[in-house]
């Protein structure tokens, strides 16, 4: 069969996941989308059992799916879920069709898994109503954002999302992906500040063999990987600036050249990008492209933190208590008035993540029915003295300021030069910036308010 057709190529042109097995289910080709979907190479899993690389609810636990049809030679197509490489679970529609060899035997079997994400969220109430994207919201500042979301899934200009950590920036850029014409391929999401530059130009771009120590293979970059689809680039204020370079002119030319390559490849890539820094204070730093935040900055999105979402907190702890009462098989009937009220009263810093693991522990942790205020995790109850804004569901503003100590020759170290002369001033600095604001002095300094605060009081600034 090699000897009359190109595969690779063949498989490219079909417009789903889809890999070659042989005889024993073992994998002899896959395409470009069944490497994203998986997030395996072909290379990595060549001569690999079919079901450790497409492993999935659809009763093929055992290959029996895969036997069946190899033996009968009728196709055969399930519904069901793929647990990809990073453990994330995308709802497919499994189809597993036999191949004959020239002499009429067979040869093999040819699989696809073609991702219905979106197709199942259209047949709900609503995409961004769905409980699946837990981005549940009922607040004002959340219906904005749900409005907003349909508007940018029809087009294919670049995005930039803003938020706090743990705002469910990358939901909202996949809920995007799903709801466009582009949903049937691939959603890349890239972490900007979880490599070094090196690392990342090769991650973004991908390498030809020989471009480094270590190269001995070529690569295919991310840019590649998500042609035709989505390229999710999260905290994008920390891309090195030779990288925003070279970033912005994929975006002008559609085109890049990988490391050490000489052939420049083109791709179909919409970019969206997100981060919880300032980007506007970064270009005045010289720490961020002006002309690439206006490339990236066509369409824009802010997602509010929890603590202005008033009514929201309490429909994000219903929904993450029944996710893990069910999942933990535990008969707990719910949280105490007074546990609840703590919940509600509580500033999330670390928003809906934060939320959601406070859940899940409490759930862990619980014996009894219902779930007390001394099960809940004890360092809630610290920041409460320091709060920024004042609890009370609706009630909560968005933000309050508050007095800057007087910094004074007096209170200077002898030491001048040291590190933490330069870090407190630094801070008294950005409080004077932002008139005392907490939350926007610590997002200047690449904080979180956590830390902020305990900067402050190590330095007596509270």
């Amino acid at each position: 069969m090699n000897k009359h057709y190109d595969i690779p190529l063949l498989l490219e042109g079909i417009p789903h996941a889809t890999m070659i097995l042989d005889d024993s289910f073992c994998v002899v080709h896959m395409n470009r989308l069944m490497e994203a979907i998986t997030g395996y190479t072909r290379e990595d899993v060549t001569g690999i059992h079919g079901e450790l690389v497409v492993r999935s609810n659809a009763g093929n636990s055992k290959g029996q799916l895969y036997s069946k049809v190899l033996k009968t030679g009728k196709a055969e197509s399930v519904a069901g879920d793929l647990i990809n490489r990073s453990r994330r679970k995308i709802p497919i529609q499994y189809t597993v069709s036999a191949l004959d060899g020239i002499d009429g035997s067979r040869c093999g079997l040819l699989v696809v898994a073609e991702d219905t994400s979106a197709t199942d969220a259209e047949n709900q109430q609503g995409i961004l109503s769905s409980e699946t994207t837990e981005l549940i919201g009922y607040s004002p500042k959340m219906q904005e954002v749900f409005n907003l979301v349909p508007l940018m899934a029809h087009t294919d200009a670049s995005v930039m999302i803003t938020g706090e950590t743990g705002t469910g920036k990358d939901k909202i850029a996949e809920i995007i992906h799903k709801s466009s014409s582009r949903a049937r391929y691939p959603f890349i999401k890239v972490n900007c500040g979880a490599l070094p530059s090196g690392l990342l130009e090769s991650e973004l771009f991908g390498h030809v063999k020989g471009a480094f120590t270590g190269a001995t293979r070529n690569k295919p970059g991310m840019f590649e990987l998500a042609n035709k689809g989505t390229l999710f680039l999260t905290e994008i204020g920390d891309m090195p600036l030779p990288l925003q370079v070279k970033l912005l002119s994929v975006l002008d030319d559609n085109a890049f050249l990988p490391v050490g390559g000489e052939q420049k490849l083109e791709v179909d890539v919409r970019v969206i990008a997100a981060t919880h820094r300032p980007l506007r204070e970064q270009i005045r730093k010289q720490e961020f492209r002006e002309d690439l935040f206006y490339r990236l900055h066509v369409l824009y999105l802010h997602l509010p933190p929890l603590r202005e979402r008033g009514e929201d907190v309490r429909y994000l702890v219903d929904y993450f208590f029944k996710k893990f009462t069910s999942s933990l098989g535990k008969s707990i009937v719910g949280f105490t008035p007074e546990a609840m009220e703590t919940l509600l009263q509580y500033n999330y810093p670390g928003n809906i993540r934060e939320l959601k693991n406070i859940v899940e522990f409490s759930v862990n942790m619980c014996k009894d029915k219902h779930i007390d205020k001394d099960v809940l995790p004890s360092y809630i109850f610290e920041p409460q003295k320091i709060a920024e804004e004042p609890p009370g569901g609706d009630q909560r503003k968005q933000e309050k300021t508050e007095t800057i100590p007087r910094y004074s020759e007096e209170t200077r170290t002898d030491d001048k030069d040291s590190w933490e002369e330069i870090e407190r001033s630094m801070i008294i600095d950005k409080l004077k910036e932002f008139g005392g604001n907490r939350t926007k002095s610590a997002a200047a300094l690449g904080w979180g308010r956590m830390k902020l605060w305990r900067k402050m009081k190590h330095y007596k600034l509270s």
